[in-house]
């Protein structure tokens, strides 16, 4: 086996970003509530919630957005100069595209984050407090505007076979607002650290794609000033229906922890936090596998060479389940080895509800490989699948944590994906069938 073909510079980088993810998140679960008051913690994670509103800006535009940029981009590459090299009518799209997805972002960012601000800043103002949370909130939500600014431009460009390249500036950006986050709240700046935390990586990650790739920016914006190309009409009747699978996914990961809240405490609440945190970092960094592939697996399927694709595809949901299984090993087999021990007593969830959400996300690990391969053909095959997946763990959660005991809270997350996964795979196999 080659494996320094399998760990390539994609893989490095995007294993190095997920890592890093993996072990600076619990370091800032540690320090938050050590320097931060309960009640400024409270105001700290209702910021991050209610920012988390975003995702009504994007509503999966930035996952369509890498899919025609890879689309183009089959006929394309860089030289050393990090110019586009190839065809120029594909050159030209490109141009058009990148014009059209700033676009799109900026009306959206002036549309929905003005609505955030406002809707979070009833919400906080709904209770009396001594915490001077108001400029801190105004500077978050204006960081904000700048990460969703970025993400576009980010996903535009690892659509440009260019996933290490973009996991790198991930993985700087994070270091940057993990280390002002940490040195603020050490000083005592409490919900400032969150707020300037996230708007210097917000600067810092413009001042890279601006560095890294003006010579390729530049480019695209001359030819802007000379095409056009009516992407709108092409790319809505796709987005429409990447949005209602992007938001109905958005809920059902969303719900757990305020109805364990709600309905049993908030030590459960943190159990269920803490389980869901740890189970999608394996699932991240397990995905690592597909995520590398994606921009081929799209170019792939835009030279419809279904060999390639398949070969690629096939090796990396074989690698992603391995590495998702073996993570799944080393978590129970730590918890037996840690079994009684303080570090652990009353964080995560017992045994059985652990094991559902972990098989659930294996599961969803196998969809989400299966959705990407389809969606390379720019098809979105799976929207009845994700409404109807959605509406089902929405309220089968519901019911289970206002009816049944805490354990089978993941009832009907872990059901719902035992009955979708065949309906996914019989999706995926007619497909393939009909693309051949």
């Amino acid at each position: 086996m080659n494996y320094r073909k399998i760990f390539n510079h994609d893989f490095r980088n995007t294993a190095i970003n997920q890592l890093w993810r993996l072990l600076s998140g619990p370091a800032l679960l540690i320090l938050v509530p050590l320097y931060l008051s309960s009640e400024a913690q409270g105001y700290w994670y209702t910021f991050i919630s209610m920012a988390a509103l975003a995702v009504f800006a994007d509503m999966g535009f930035s996952a369509v957005l890498l899919l025609f940029a890879s689309h183009e981009f089959a006929h394309l590459k860089f030289n050393n100069q990090k110019e586009l090299c190839g065809a120029p009518e594909h050159i030209s799209r490109l141009a058009t595209l990148l014009s059209f997805a700033m676009r799109w972002a900026s009306g959206m960012a002036l549309v929905v984050f003005p609505a955030v601000l406002l809707i979070g800043y009833f919400i906080l103002n709904g209770k009396t407090s001594q915490i001077n949370w108001q400029l801190p909130w105004l500077v978050y939500g204006v960081a904000s505007v700048i990460v969703f600014i970025n993400s576009i431009a980010l996903s535009f460009i690892e659509g440009c076979d260019s996933v290490g390249d973009i996991q790198k500036i991930r993985f700087h950006v994070s270091v940057i607002s993990v280390c002002v986050t940490v040195i603020l709240l050490i000083s005592g700046a409490d919900l400032y650290a969150l707020a300037f935390s996230l708007l210097a990586g917000a600067l810092a990650g413009t001042s890279i794609i601006l560095h890294r790739y003006k010579a390729m920016l530049g480019q695209l914006y001359k030819l802007t000033q000379l095409n056009s190309y009516p992407w709108f009409k092409e790319i809505m009747p796709l987005l429409w229906r990447f949005a209602l699978s992007w938001v109905s996914g958005y809920f059902v990961l969303s719900i757990f922890t305020p109805l364990s809240f709600s309905y049993h405490g908030a030590v459960q609440a943190g159990q269920v936090g803490f389980s869901m945190a740890i189970c999608m970092a394996m699932f991240s960094i397990a995905n690592i596998w597909i995520t590398i592939i994606t921009p081929k697996i799209n170019m792939y399927a835009a030279h419809r060479n279904t060999t390639a694709l398949d070969q690629a595809f096939r090796k990396g949901v074989a690698l992603a389940i391995a590495t998702y299984a073996a993570g799944m090993v080393a978590l129970f087999t730590g918890l037996w080895l840690m079994e009684g021990h303080p570090l652990i007593e009353n964080r995560l969830l017992p045994t059985l509800p652990l094991l559902m959400v972990s098989i659930g996300w294996l599961m969803q690990l196998i969809i989400n490989a299966m959705a990407i391969y389809m969606r390379a053909y720019k098809k979105e095959p799976l929207v009845v699948v994700s409404v109807l997946n959605g509406l089902y763990v929405a309220i089968t959660t519901l019911l289970a944590a206002k009816y049944l005991p805490f354990e089978y809270l993941f009832s009907g997350f872990t059901s719902a994906y035992v009955l979708v996964l065949p309906w996914v795979y019989w999706i995926f196999r007619s497909f393939k069938r009909r693309s051949s």
